[in-house]
């Protein structure tokens, strides 16, 4: 009698400790913004809701949930069919999708050491999970089954490339291996998951180290006084009120190397920048490169490609690193011929001050700011009163309202996910709804060097509605200062139109499948849309429009746009070498077949810049240890790609030159044929659909004065 009295004793307090574990995983979910549908207006995240603890769960949550969803396709009874496997397969994974870019924006934009330890801990996990759908024998069949029959199946042009891009990518993932070439392949996918997180975030930490402190007035001689407000302002915000803080964040470093005459602190900011990731200390990252570099080796051997170029290329424009070859060669020989002829004006500049110093890459800034004011009377200190931030983010909304009659009413009832982030509602000129972009323009230590595009929800359709594309665009532009505001140098708005292209072609896909939409097209077609639209920022007609005076609300002088034209070609010979050196060495990195000693990462970057003849007054733009596209950023044999979509903007833009800078007809074409399409149609198709021919490389070389 007592054992059944104890049993149920045991019995009933199993019961209720179930129950409670259930209770708590169902106030864990509901409590969990991920686990419920998102009520802000558009579907957009709440973040005023999403906490740190919610990830993990729905991350484990997401893979779940997709794993069920492949399971289902595969345990299907019926025969495979494009709506049954294809379909079904495009659909998969929205819950994981929706965390996934909520997590991955913020892990770049708004980071932490929390956010940091889940992705590590996320990281093998996702790849696994992954590898578990891409490496499905089961799944791999009814794809093939339905591969094999695709010209009877009477698909629509996109469904036929849908049908293409699994394929292959189940291909080009290892389906066909065998079960030993598989498992290798998991372990090489987990390695490389954790070792480009951890370049990226040892490059950040770089970032946030260095600080150049100036506690004597006299070392500040020759910098604007915007330069010095920022970094007085930077000094307050670390606790050194009364000094002046410079920091390897672009907005801060590159003015003090051109304004700075202090050649000796002009050097330490300099090799702080170039040598990140390479101070032989817990954040070195010479070891995760060579590494990256022997592990996709192999992975490409596995996969049965000669080079891990050779099975980037293959899905690309280029096709193959001799085609990448052959372009950068043809401007690398024009480019470099100027670059010399600079370096000798800049050389006998100095000289002409009495100075006996041999140019070194810390001087060049310097004196090609000095020689640009000596030549065309202009310096980049002319032009930031015309380029406030606002009047620049308006001048970019009116372009796009001339050319697609887009409309962009800004949204104060939207979460944000920092007090720096605005949030605009894009409309067509009817009203229609379009989607949604978040900006976020001002450096921080919680975010990552450069500028990007990424979207928080991609567009597709379902049933034939359109799911609106929720899109953000992040830089790292010149703060404003206590007594002013946020004033852009002439880069910096070049590359805010820059990075607003890739947002249009987020905002103006028209596509089914969300594996289709948008910028997922080839590395080397991607940068077209982003690339165009900087060809505006130099029109005289376009500076009128946005260019006006922060003070006066005059618009930029007639005098001034006919300076900027006359030094348009200006350092033009440094700006492509520094650029095509690091596309040399993304691909020299990516044709190896045999593996780099640890020790000898150094040694492999000079041969390549040597072997190309890199003049010493240049320093190429990436290093190896800092070079984060190639290592921690998904361009690893595709740093090329700025330069190949360049050939591509600068024939498009011609188009524009012919028919009008804003006309619609033009406008409407590139829109229909390039930015509504996605990737869905082969590139090469949808630029000769828009242009009429395939693109010529004059225009480029013309555009940057390396034309004889």
């Amino acid at each position: 009698m007592k054992k059944i009295i104890l049993w149920l004793v045991v019995l009933t307090l199993g019961i209720i400790l179930m129950s409670c574990a259930k209770e708590e995983k169902m106030k864990e979910t509901s409590e969990n913004p991920f686990f419920t549908e998102w009520t802000t207006p558009f579907g957009t995240p709440p973040f005023d809701q999403i906490k740190e603890e919610h990830y993990k769960p729905a991350f484990l949550e997401g893979m779940k949930r997709q794993q069920q969803e492949i399971q289902a396709i595969i345990d299907s009874s019926e025969p495979p069919t494009f709506a049954n496997t294809i379909e079904a397969l495009a659909r998969s994974g929205e819950f994981l999708t929706r965390v996934e870019n909520v997590f991955d924006n913020l892990l770049s934009a708004n980071t932490n050491d929390t956010l940091q330890a889940i992705a590590k801990e996320m990281a093998p996990l996702l790849s696994k999970h992954y590898d578990d759908i891409y490496l499905n024998a089961k799944l791999f069949e009814r794809i093939k089954a339905v591969y094999n029959q695709k010209d009877n199946l009477q698909l629509t042009q996109e469904q036929k490339t849908l049908l293409e891009k699994y394929f292959k990518d189940f291909v080009r993932a290892g389906a066909n291996l065998d079960e030993s070439k598989k498992a290798r392949l998991r372990e090489i996918n987990q390695e490389l998951s954790v070792l480009t997180l951890k370049f990226g975030e040892n490059i950040l930490k770089e970032d946030n180290a260095f600080e150049l402190v100036i506690d004597k007035k006299e070392d500040l001689v020759g910098l604007p006084d915007n330069v010095i407000a920022a970094a007085a302002e930077a000094a307050k915000e670390r606790g050194k009120e009364g000094k002046w803080v410079f920091t390897l964040h672009k907005p801060s470093m590159i003015p003090f190397l051109q304004y700075s005459p202090r050649r000796e602190l002009r050097e330490k900011i300099f090799k702080a920048y170039i040598n990140r990731g390479n101070n032989n200390n817990e954040y070195d990252n010479k070891a995760i490169v060579a590494r990256i570099i022997a592990l996709r080796i192999e992975k490409a051997h596995l996969l049965g490609y000669k080079t891990h170029a050779h099975y980037i290329l293959e899905e690309n424009m280029a096709k193959n690193p001799d085609n990448v070859y052959k372009l950068l060669y043809q401007i690398w020989k024009p480019a470099l011929k100027k670059a010399k002829e600079e370096a000798r004006e800049l050389q006998k500049l100095i000289e002409a001050e009495g100075q006996n110093f041999k140019l070194q890459p810390w001087d060049w800034w310097y004196y090609a700011e000095k020689l640009k004011k000596q030549k065309y009377n202009l310096d980049e200190e002319m032009l930031r009163p015309y380029f406030k931030l606002e009047n620049v983010i308006q001048g970019v909304f009116t372009l796009a309202n001339k050319l697609y009659g887009l409309q962009f009413v800004e949204r104060t009832d939207i979460p944000k996910y920092h007090p720096d982030v605005r949030v605009f509602e894009v409309k067509e000129a009817d009203g229609t709804h379009v989607g949604i972009l978040y900006t976020d323009y001002f450096p921080r230590a919680s975010k990552r060097g450069g500028a990007w595009m990424n979207s928080f929800r991609k567009e597709y359709k379902i049933n034939g509605q359109r799911i609106t594309p929720i899109i953000c665009n992040v830089g790292n532009f010149s703060k404003p200062t206590p007594d002013k505001p946020a004033l852009l140098s002439y880069d910096e708005v070049t590359t805010l139109f820059h990075e607003f292209g890739h947002a249009l072609h987020g905002l103006l896909s028209d596509c089914t499948y969300r594996r289709l939409s948008g910028t997922a097209v080839p590395r080397d077609f991607v940068e077209l849309p982003s690339q165009i639209m900087e060809n505006w920022v130099g029109e005289p007609e376009m500076l009128k429009l946005f260019a006006h005076h922060y003070q006066t609300g005059e618009p930029i002088p007639d005098a001034l746009i006919e300076k900027i034209h006359k030094a348009r070609f200006f350092n033009q010979g440094f700006a492509t070498v520094e650029y095509l050196a690091a596309a040399f060495l993304d691909m020299d990195w990516h044709t190896l077949t045999e593996p780099v000693a640890e020790d000898k990462v150094l040694d492999f970057e000079k041969q390549s810049l040597d072997r190309i003849g890199l003049i010493p007054e240049i320093i190429v733009r990436y290093r190896s240890p800092y070079f984060s596209h190639i290592f921690a950023g998904g361009y690893s044999a595709g740093y090329y790609s700025y330069i190949w979509s360049e050939v591509l903007d600068a024939d498009a833009f011609e188009a524009f030159k012919e028919k009008g800078l804003f006309d619609r007809a033009t406008a409407q074409s590139f829109r229909e044929n390039i930015l509504a399409k996605g990737g869905s149609e082969d590139p090469m198709t949808l630029y000769i659909r828009f242009r009429g021919a395939p693109p010529k490389v004059e225009p480029l070389l013309k555009r940057r004065g390396l034309l004889n």
